[in-house]
């Protein structure tokens, strides 16, 4: 049977990208699992020739994803910090925020952004479904509402000023419903925030290794424009992010409201139309250039192998299993991968049962070559282990192509 676009219900028949079968992105193992079968789903990507939504073609309940214990927290890294204060700074100012506002962020994590709202004494609240990052909130003093963002839920709300989504936008199955209830939680004059990869970036530099089951949907401007008209919201600004490897961040609004249309909504429209996203090649070529990716990678561990040459990763992220686990990468040819996140530690990366360590194994193990897997955070991890390569190792990332340097 023919899957239909779940946001316009067409029929999808252009196939985007298929990266065969691997388990959940963030589902890492303890000793006792490798015990038991592991679960794998199909992740293989489909884009609508009509609204040009790219989305999952067989994808695992949001439930089975986003679980009590799930390990992602975005305090990890010192970068994001920066960027979520950043915003907070800007839109309180921008958006004239003050103790009578009302603030709500959906998929708070571990409160990474919404601390900063608290300290400048701005009323706020989080809606989170895992237990792990909400628990890791709440000890902060943020209420947290623990539950998905839906209309299920939108009659246990308050009306915000401002909603905020970073990279929850993709991760939502129902993409329809999530955007009514946007729409049904927002003050007439209220504000929507979005963060989300950009997929005319996403395709332009090669960065298949973030696409994963929690990614139901990959987003052009094009695309959430007609996802919001169709709710009676509409977009009057848009920019570009460095984030992710390159993000969109857009503002919604009723269609009513008095928000001022920005020239920067057309400018980003005409630019995703000039490189081809409204027509069929665009997305008919991106699996070729994935697995040049794929294979380089490969090929520079195998010859790192043969050579006898150590290697270690840097950051057990989402976008490492996906590039790990299409390129068959066992502990044979990258021993282990070192996080900063305790939850991370002592654990196991789905599918390919690599060791997760501690950064003080590098120093105990040092490798002649590091693979910084989250290549969004590369000249981060490179100030971090500057020591490394005072020694000599020498740092190595994947996409968009294989690039070794000291």
């Amino acid at each position: 049977m023919t899957q239909v676009c779940r946001h316009c219900a067409a029929p999808l028949e252009t196939r985007f990208l298929d990266l065969g079968f691997a388990p959940p992105s963030n589902a890492y193992l303890t000793s006792d699992d490798l015990k038991k079968p592991e679960v794998t789903f199909p992740l293989r990507l489909l884009a609508c020739g009509n609204c040009r939504l790219v989305q999952t073609e067989d994808f695992a309940a949001a439930d089975a994803l986003f679980t009590d214990d799930y390990a992602y927290f975005s305090s990890t890294s010192q970068g994001w910090l920066d960027h979520a204060q950043r915003y907070v700074d800007m839109v309180s100012k921008r958006l004239g925020l003050g103790p009578q506002s009302h603030v709500m962020e959906i998929a708070s994590n571990d409160g990474y952004l919404l601390k900063n709202f608290v300290a400048k004494g701005i009323p706020c609240v989080g809606v989170e479904p895992t237990e792990s990052t909400a628990a890791a909130a709440r000890g902060q003093g943020i209420p947290v509402i623990q539950d998905f963002f839906g209309m299920n839920l939108v009659k246990r709300l308050e009306q915000a000023d401002l909603i905020i989504g970073n990279n929850v936008y993709a991760h939502v199955p129902e993409i329809n419903d999530f955007t009514a209830a946007l729409k049904a939680v927002l003050k007439p004059q209220g504000v929507i925030t979005l963060e989300f990869p950009h997929l005319m970036r996403l395709v332009e530099l090669r960065q298949f290794d973030t696409v994963y089951h929690e990614h139901f949907s990959y987003l052009s401007l094009l695309v959430v424009e007609r996802i919001f008209k169709a709710a009676g919201l509409r977009i009057f600004d848009a920019e570009e992010l460095p984030t992710h490897g390159g993000s969109l961040r857009i503002y919604g609004c009723h269609e009513a409201a008095t928000h001022l249309q920005l020239n920067s909504v057309a400018t980003l429209l005409d630019q995703e139309r000039a490189r081809g996203m409204d027509r069929d090649a665009f997305y008919l070529a991106f699996q070729s250039q994935a697995d040049e990716v794929k294979n380089g990678f490969l090929e520079f561990l195998l010859h790192a192998k043969a050579e006898g040459k150590s290697v270690a990763g840097y950051g057990a992220a989402a976008k490492g299993n996906t590039i790990i686990n299409y390129a068959g990468v066992r502990p044979d040819l990258l021993p282990f991968i070192c996080d900063a996140a305790s939850a991370k530690i002592g654990k196991l990366m789905p599918g390919s049962h690599i060791p997760i360590l501690a950064p003080a194994a590098l120093r105990e193990n040092r490798p002649d070559y590091l693979i910084i897997l989250p290549w969004n955070i590369a000249t981060e991890v490179k100030a971090q282990c500057s020591d490394l390569a005072a020694l000599g190792t020498r740092f190595v990332t994947a996409v968009p192509r294989l690039e070794v340097s000291q």
